[in-house]
């Protein structure tokens, strides 16, 4: 069956789930302001210089994009969630700088000619295309558009994060937790059946190992994996440390020292992978 017969890979239930959670306002709250800094940092030693092109390819309602056309690149905003993209639309419409485009899109199925972009964001695929083929065809289009000597920067969330999250909140007693826990632990495959929004959607948590493993096969050289957060994403008290400038400080100092460091990649709730296109 040909990539057109076979239609979009992102799974529904996963839509759906952007219909209802509030992804547009994550970044703003929580720990999720540390992914936010964190990611955003990593980001901003990699890509090339503006005005280069970059593909957002699930980047919601466009946190990264605005940021990076607010730096002057020519970006294009992708997303599986029509909601979402409205949203985008909505948001940035009357920007100084605007998104140079918006518009619901499959990671398996890019609408870029080959060799066209020189910076390929994937913030949301590798996690949500729990099949290892089509996480494949997603790599191997972000391949496909990249010029030679492209970036990817692919985000993944690690295989420890929801473990980790667990202990901070106390759902040990949760049977529902546990059960799901339990699975993604043993494979990667976080397949939430109990309709609380609040477990997230299908996913596929990554270890760092298998994330290195499927960037490097295919075809991308110089591939290395970093943790964006560090552990301090799962503090109890992390929102008085965020508001504490010494404690802010030291928070992202310790993610940055040890965004490197083998073993302690899966402590970040997300890892980041960057690449090149030889």
């Amino acid at each position: 069956m040909s990539s057109r017969e076979r239609g979009p890979r992102t799974p529904p239930e996963v839509v759906s789930h952007y219909d209802r959670a509030p992804e547009e306002t994550r970044l703003e709250s929580g720990p999720f302001r540390l992914e936010f800094v964190r990611t955003k940092e990593l980001l901003a030693r990699v890509l090339p210089a503006p005005p280069a092109t970059v593909a957002d390819v699930g980047g919601g309602a466009g946190a990264y994009s605005a940021w990076l056309a607010g730096l002057g690149y020519q970006v294009h905003l992708l997303d599986a969630s029509p909601r979402l993209i409205e949203e985008a639309r909505r948001r940035h419409a009357a920007r100084e700088r605007p998104i140079a485009s918006i518009a619901v899109g499959d990671a398996c199925e890019l609408p870029f000619d080959d060799g066209s972009i020189e910076a390929v964001l994937l913030m949301g695929p590798l996690y949500h295309l729990p099949e290892s083929e089509d996480r494949s065809r997603a790599l191997g289009e972000a391949w496909r558009v990249l010029s030679h000597g492209g970036v990817l920067a692919a985000a993944a969330i690690s295989r420890f994060s929801s473990a980790l999250a667990g202990l901070t909140l106390r759902l040990a007693g949760d049977s529902d937790f546990v059960r799901l826990r339990d699975r993604h632990l043993a494979d990667g495959r976080h397949i939430n059946d109990t309709g609380r929004i609040e477990y997230f959607t299908t996913a596929y948590m990554h270890r760092p190992d298998e994330l290195l493993a499927e960037v490097a096969s295919a075809g991308f050289a110089d591939a290395r994996v970093l943790g964006v957060e560090g552990p301090g994403w799962f503090l109890p008290d992390f929102d008085a440390q965020w508001e504490d400038p010494v404690l802010h400080k030291g928070l992202v100092d310790v993610a940055r020292a040890l965004e490197s460091e083998p073993s302690m990649l899966g402590v970040s709730a997300h890892l980041l992978v960057i690449a090149r296109r030889h």
